[in-house]
């Protein structure tokens, strides 16, 4: 029974070595079809000399990959000792680390080098998109001093008119010194009011242009055909992208509101007091000097809001960097696991069939073991033995006597004639008698 379950696991591994070779052939012709889309790629040149080398290297994948594996499947299941397996393992593992390094990262950006560019397309657009918000949102900061300005501008005018028309400040109404300062200040709140209105719609205008980009940008990642002419046509939009980012954060008044701020303050001229009288004149006196420090409170209001505006981080310039196919799979690795998985699996899908038959000739040599000798002795030993034993009858010296048999074996019999089970024997021996 042992008998019979070890010569029809001699007889499985004779029927699938054709197989496996073939296997071995199809895998490997496989890989490097892959690896001549995966180059190709990475090379730059004439269509003619990309062409010749991406063939040469893909080639000399499909070979390496097929002589490495045929080695492996003819040595490795006839190493038994502990420190050969442990070398064969050893360069097993090197052989497959070189496989993967030189075919297996461009087998997975043939399968999945236009996604991992289209992926990185998208990130990109993200990107930019959040760049481009962050400069609306600074650009747009100083219009939130807008109201506070206009409400200043409002109100010393009103101030001016009530002086002017019934003397609400200094009790003489008539256009004198404080009107005039009251309607300098209004003036000069008008003109920064006026300044944030235009700056709004400067950055109205550049922020609509920047969504027009973008937008262009989205329609190219998703845009179906090659994505190498899309990406070409990306960069372009990424350019002006980026000149749209820095206008917007050239184009914050928020400097300007803080030097207007200071002007207020520092550049404060009261005009002499022009009343017909010493009272009315130190009434005069007394309203400016309530007019000075009002002003200088709102230069201080309005300068610790541009200072806040001022203190935020400006937008980190971004420079886009276009990738090839096995540069976004490389970077993008964990988001293609399937087409890494796949690109690998065609190189060492070859070690499975190794192992596989590492364990059919192991599961061999432990049912020849349990054997009794008269089994595991094949019709050419037998003979061999023979011989031997004819010889020493005979007298030959020993030397002669294995010369004898080795010459009469090899002349009586061939090698490779497998174990005899016992109803062969008995036919012999029956012969023999006879």
């Amino acid at each position: 029974m042992t008998l019979g379950a070890s010569q029809r696991l001699h007889e499985g591994v004779a029927a699938v070595e054709t197989m496996t070779r073939f296997a071995l052939a199809v895998l490997a012709l496989a890989s490097g079809v892959y690896t001549y889309l995966g180059v190709r790629s990475l090379l730059d040149g004439s269509p003619t000399a990309v062409f010749f080398a991406a063939i040469i290297y893909s080639a000399s994948v499909s070979v390496a990959i097929y002589a490495f594996w045929s080695y492996m499947a003819r040595f490795y299941p006839h190493v038994t000792t502990h420190t050969g397996r442990a070398a064969m393992l050893g360069v097993m593992a090197l052989g497959a680390a070189m496989i993967i390094a030189m075919s297996s990262w461009l087998n997975a950006a043939a399968l999945a080098g236009s996604a991992a560019l289209e992926q990185h397309l998208a990130e990109t657009v993200e990107d930019y998109t959040a760049d481009l918000d962050q400069a609306h949102q600074n650009a747009l900061a100083a219009q939130s001093l807008l109201p506070d300005i206009q409400r200043a501008s409002e109100r010393f005018a009103q101030l001016a008119a009530s002086e002017q028309q019934s003397g609400a400040l200094t009790g003489t109404q008539g256009s004198g010194s404080v009107v005039q300062l009251l309607s300098q200040m209004s003036r000069q709140m008008k003109e920064l009011e006026n300044g944030i209105s235009a700056s709004r719609e400067q950055v109205t205008k550049l922020f609509n242009e920047g969504q027009k980009r973008l937008e262009t940008m989205r329609t190219l990642v998703s845009a179906p055909g090659a994505v190498a002419p899309r990406a070409d046509q990306f960069s372009s939009e990424v350019v002006a992208l980026t000149g749209v980012i820095a206008s917007l954060g050239q184009t914050s008044i928020a400097p300007s509101i803080r030097r207007a701020a200071d002007d207020l303050s520092l550049g404060f001229i009261a005009p002499v007091a022009d009343g017909g009288n010493a009272d009315l004149v130190n009434r005069q006196d007394m309203v400016m000097e309530t007019v000075r420090s009002s002003v200088a409170a709102q230069s201080k209001v309005l300068s610790e809001a541009a200072d806040e505006i001022l203190s935020r981080p400006p937008v980190a310039e971004r420079r886009f960097v276009p990738l090839s196919s096995a540069e976004a799979v490389l970077r993008y690795a964990t988001d293609f696991i399937p087409a890494w998985a796949g690109a690998i699996s065609i190189d060492l899908l070859p070690g499975v069939l190794v192992f596989i038959l590492a364990a059919v000739h192991g599961a061999i040599r432990k049912q020849e073991e349990k054997m009794p000798f008269a089994e595991r002795i094949t019709a050419s030993e037998l003979l061999k033995a023979l011989e031997i034993q004819r010889a020493v009858t005979a007298g030959m010296k020993p030397g002669e006597m294995a010369a004898y048999a080795e010459t009469e074996g090899e002349a009586e019999e061939p090698n490779n004639i497998t174990s005899l089970d016992p109803r062969t024997r008995a036919k012999d021996r029956s012969h023999e008698d006879r």
